[in-house]
């Protein structure tokens, strides 16, 4: 399991101009069962995204793709984490990667 957090940096004036395809890449880490939770950071400091299921070399070249991370709208950190206790709804979440 991984925790992106996508914070804003120099760029951020320009998030409006690449809004669209950074909606669309986290459309499409959903689509692809990657993306499990994607939300905003508060107060207004970027957002964050719970992935699952992936490596971390796939997940850091999926990052790599998000318009944002491009354009230097946001920089982002990869965490990874080893749930090892989780309400049974979440058990899934202790699977290794594909």
């Amino acid at each position: 399991m991984h925790i992106v957090l996508l914070r804003f940096a120099e760029n951020k004036p320009m998030a409006p101009q690449f809004m669209e395809g950074h909606t669309a890449w986290i459309a499409k880490g959903v689509a692809d069962g990657v993306f499990l939770v994607a939300g905003r950071l508060q107060p207004e400091q970027g957002g964050a995204i719970l992935a699952h299921g992936e490596s971390n070399e796939a997940l850091n070249a999926r990052v790599a793709d998000d318009p944002f991370v491009k354009e230097r709208v946001v920089t982002a950190e990869i965490l990874e984490v080893t749930p090892a206790i989780t309400d049974q709804r979440l058990d899934f979440l202790k699977e290794s990667p594909a």
